[in-house]
């Protein structure tokens, strides 16, 4: 032990203490430089997005059923009940065949053929059913989300897949997408987003099965009549009512469509009646042998400002207020993919979205002086007299322009007509291209227009809804070639003229007449009270690679609440989607007793839904008052409508008319013929 504990001394007297001011020896050590960009901080957000909503949806599905109903009635009391038992209740039951028709986007889409990077997906959706509600506010966000996200599809792969042929507007070579059938095509558009999953439940509850409900299913990409030409569809349609009304005892089929769908069932009326090989060969009387009513759900019958935007720079107010928020990021090559002109480039191809052009030019929309709703207050019916009073003779003195649908500036915007010198753009030279070689696979027109051809556009100052068509001809020449084949959007001077018996304008209200069927009532059922896209504030961009060189303006904004213009938009009443004056106008006016587009005197309803949010957003889902575009479809009221009419009763019977809007004094300042 002596001996160990002398060897341990020994070794601490040899062991010398560090100076602290001597310098340590350098150690080189490799570093190790840090890869993380942009990109993965956008894959990274984007999956915590979804893995937080998909563990929400988990969590949901989970829960009893009855749990969310119980925690609401313990905060706001007893929910009232469904129209579904509330009618079953009073002892209505099924009647009448239902015929559901989707709209725009609504709809699912699958792969039947497609390129080898679409492999071992076959019969999946490449639309709908993918995605849930945090991306529904517009339908390019969720473009943007699913071509960066889709299981198993590359981005461009997907975009690939989902555009048509652009000459002939129908399937590319090698690539089959189709619309899923039956009820599931559109009972829900994604898990937890109803589209028409809650009236399917709610007419169950009153008898109603899938003998007795038949979802008119379309791929809504295509133009109408090509709905026809590739896969019968109209005639799909056609039989499927026939069968309904013969096997339900003769009772004829009650319609409701939604969206775009009211203007491809009013085409469907037209054609069902046209002589082959244009049209069903259904003869004259077909409607009124076997339709009821058609009770239209937010139906865009004049077009909605938003389809112009959206064809001109491929946004919307959403897409414009995220541009503003992160700039350039929609414009970079994201995920291999140059978004926003990817989705320009697909959705060019999609001759639906041309059905939706503001139809009825100036007469309707109004001009650079003038529009019918230029007076329009927000929420003036709710506010008290004094202030409306106060609110109104202030905004006489700054008028809402509404008729200048676009403006060069929000100055633009503001002037006087006779201070507006707008320079003509209809045959300007384009030329000085700023495309190279490196755009081409995001090819869109605009790189053919050149320097030259942006700046015309942007001289001209102001565009009116009679300018619309000759801006979009002029930014677009290839869209607008396939859709001048298919759509009008004009007004008929005579109805009787034997060119509008053309399946181009069948889908246009102001030219063409409804049908010889005077039993058969119309419903134009729609929300308001919701601010909605009606005018823009656009500036120039500048110059650059790749790029589209228009943008809404998103610093254009009116501290005046009257003036309604909020990130470079206008707005005005409507459910978010569809101005009033387009829902409702046809029905308020132009339908109104017999008239040259009503010659039989069909009976027109309005049924106006006031929008009022949920308390509970969380515990009640969308609300059960919602006037939102597709919100609507979860409506107890509407629903109410809907169900009493299937179950036998006529307009009269849910008290006419229902309007909180001025539709009838805006509808009156539009000098229409009639």
């Amino acid at each position: 032990m002596s001996l160990l504990r002398r060897r341990k001394v020994s070794e601490s007297k040899t062991t010398q203490v560090p100076d602290p001011d001597e310098k340590k020896p350098e150690t080189h050590k490799p570093e190790k430089q840090s890869k993380w960009s942009c990109v993965d901080s956008c894959c990274w957000f984007i999956g915590c997005i979804c893995v937080v909503w998909w563990l929400l949806l988990f969590s949901y599905n989970m829960m009893p059923s009855s749990f969310p109903q119980y925690v609401t009635e313990k905060i706001t009391g007893p929910m009232p009940d469904p129209p579904g038992v509330k009618l079953k209740k009073e002892g209505l039951k099924a009647k009448h065949p239902v015929v559901f028709v989707p709209g725009i986007v609504t709809g699912g889409l699958e792969l039947w053929e497609g390129h080898q990077c679409a492999d071992g997906l076959f019969r999946k959706r490449l639309w709908g059913g993918t995605f849930g509600e945090v991306y529904k506010r517009s339908y390019y966000s969720y473009l943007y989300i699913v071509a960066s996200a889709f299981p198993g599809v590359e981005p461009l792969c997907w975009v690939d897949h989902m555009s048509l042929d652009n000459e002939t507007g129908l399937d590319p070579s090698g690539v089959r997408v189709r619309p899923v059938t039956g009820l599931v095509a559109a009972d829900y558009f994604a898990p937890g987003y109803f589209v028409w999953a809650v009236l399917i439940a709610n007419l169950a509850r009153i008898g109603y099965e899938e003998k007795t409900m038949y979802m008119a299913a379309y791929d809504w990409r295509l133009s109408f009549q090509n709905t026809e030409v590739r896969d019968q569809t109209l005639s799909r349609i056609k039989s499927n009512i026939e069968l309904m009304v013969a096997t339900n005892g003769g009772n004829k089929a009650v319609i409701i469509p939604h969206s775009m769908g009211v203007l491809y069932f009013l085409h469907f009326m037209k054609w069902v009646e046209a002589p082959a090989p244009m049209g069903g060969g259904g003869g004259p009387d077909w409607c009124a042998k076997h339709i009821k009513a058609v009770m239209n759900i937010g139906g865009p019958f004049l077009g909605v400002p938003k389809a112009v935007s959206g064809l001109f720079s491929a946004e919307a107010r959403d897409i414009a207020v995220a541009r503003a928020i992160a700039p350039g990021v929609l414009d970079q090559d994201l995920f291999r993919i140059q978004t926003l002109q990817h989705i320009m480039k697909m959705t060019r191809t999609w001759d639906s979205t041309m059905s939706m052009i503001p139809k009825g030019g100036e007469t309707i929309w109004g001009d650079l002086d003038w529009s019918p709703e230029e007076d329009y207050v927000p929420n003036k019916r709710k506010q008290t007299t004094n202030d409306t009073e106060d609110e109104s003779s202030e905004s006489i003195t700054k008028i809402n322009h509404y008729g200048r649908m676009i403006s060069f500036g929000k100055d633009v915007a503001d002037a006087d007509s006779s201070k507006i010198q707008r320079i003509e753009f209809r045959d300007a030279v384009k030329g000085n291209n700023i495309a190279n070689n490196t755009c081409r696979d995001v090819w869109t027109e605009y790189h053919d227009m050149g320097i030259s051809g942006v700046k015309a556009v942007t001289e001209y100052k102001a565009y009116t809804a009679g300018d619309i068509l000759d801006l979009l001809q002029y930014v677009a020449p290839k869209m607008m070639e396939r859709g001048s084949a298919h759509f009008s959007y004009g007004i008929a001077d005579n109805l009787d003229d034997p060119k509008y018996s053309h399946y181009k304008y069948w889908s246009n209200p102001l030219e063409t007449k409804l049908p010889n069927a005077p039993d058969m009532e119309i419903f134009s059922m729609y929300g308001i009270g919701i601010p909605t896209e009606r005018a823009y504030v656009y500036k120039q961009v500048p110059s650059a690679e790749c790029y589209i060189p228009f943008q809404i303006d998103t610093s254009a904004h009116e501290d005046n609440k009257n003036r309604c213009l909020k990130d470079g938009v206008f707005t005005v009443e409507g459910d978010e989607t569809v101005p009033v004056l387009s829902a409702g106008f046809m029905s308020a006016k132009a339908w109104r007793g017999k008239t040259r587009f009503n010659p039989s005197g069909i009976k027109n309803y309005i049924r106006e839904c006031d929008h009022a949010p949920p308390s509970n957003v969380l515990l009640e889902g969308r609300g059960t008052q919602s006037g939102a575009h597709v919100d609507i479809m979860g409506n107890f009221a509407l629903i109410e409508d809907i169900m009493r009419v299937a179950a036998g009763a006529k307009g009269e019977e849910l008290g006419g008319d229902r309007v909180y809007s001025d539709i009838f004094k805006w509808s009156e300042k539009i000098e229409l013929p009639l």
